[in-house]
């Protein structure tokens, strides 16, 4: 159903890996040494290109960061105190071969599930804070990541506190079948008994935002973010087709198409989140209107 989806996400992906060539199939360059942007196929020294925030300098392609890259540049130093960081996916349905995809992509990204929740503060300002990693299975929505994502929502309604939920997601965690599907319902739930104790809730949209987690608490925030020519959707472009029987635009799915018919409220450059957040955060803490 996400095929459409799932092979644009692939192509962005593996576009920076090709970095290791220079491009005419003969130079070989090392990966940590230059990054070759996949959406305008220029070089840039590794180095310089960390320090933009991983934002290529020739056409603004916004690159994923790890969840620990988002916290750091978000999150005011020595801030951030992380919520329920020894929960652990099991094998509920008893997937073949999925305790040992855990495994392996614990070992390679450090991370214990596709989420890290916690308490920060961002330019002084006190939040509950969610960011997806995509570089752990997609950061597809099992049953921790729907279980800590609610726990964070329940946190912050106990303690009065705003939240801040990065998005990343290809959707619901296959692995995981109809408990994956379920933390839709279960998330949503937690949003809601937030938004009913006056909580503020501001989702910022990256790369990309799709299928079930699209569909839920991704969409439910009082005021939406994203990153500049982000990938948002549900379902694949033929799927949609094929239903409504029509042509879609090119550019559907982009956060500038999502903004210019109101389902995103603003786009911000990776640069200026911080302290937009931080705008937003110290208007909710004043009771004042952006």
């Amino acid at each position: 159903m996400l095929e459409d989806l799932f092979s644009i996400v692939k192509s962005r992906a593996t576009g920076a890996a090709t970095a290791q060539s220079a491009g005419d199939g003969h130079v070989s360059v090392p990966a940590d040494l230059m990054f070759k942007c996949p959406r305008c196929q220029k070089m840039e020294f590794m180095e310089n290109f960390t320090l933009s925030g991983k934002v290529c300098p020739s056409c603004n392609y916004h690159s994923r960061l790890t969840a620990r890259e988002r916290l750091e540049i978000t999150a005011d130093p020595t801030s951030f105190s992380e919520y329920d960081a020894a929960l652990k996916s099991v094998n509920p349905i008893d997937f073949p071969g999925y305790p040992e995809k855990l495994a392996q992509l614990r070992a390679a990204t450090g991370l214990e599930e596709a989420i890290i929740t916690g308490e920060c503060a961002i330019e002084g300002s006190r939040c509950v804070i969610g960011v997806m990693d995509s570089h752990f299975m997609m950061a597809s929505m099992g049953s921790v990541v729907g279980e800590k994502i609610t726990r964070a929502f329940e946190k912050a309604t106990e303690k009065k506190l705003p939240v801040v939920m990065f998005t990343a997601s290809g959707g619901a965690r296959m692995q995981e079948g109809i408990i994956s599907l379920m933390q839709m319902a279960k998330t949503s739930g937690a949003v809601s008994r937030h938004d009913d104790s006056g909580g503020l809730y501001i989702t910022v949209l990256t790369d990309p935002t799709t299928g079930g987690v699209a569909a839920s608490f991704a969409a439910l925030g009082d005021i939406i973010i994203a990153e500049p020519k982000v990938l948002i959707g549900f379902a694949g472009r033929r799927v949609i087709e094929n239903t409504i029987r029509q042509r879609l635009p090119d550019d559907f799915q982009s956060a500038e198409f999502f903004l210019s018919h109101g389902f995103v409220d603003m786009i911000v450059e990776r640069s200026a989140m911080r302290k937009t957040l931080g705008r937003l955060l110290r208007f909710h803490e004043r009771g004042d209107r952006p």
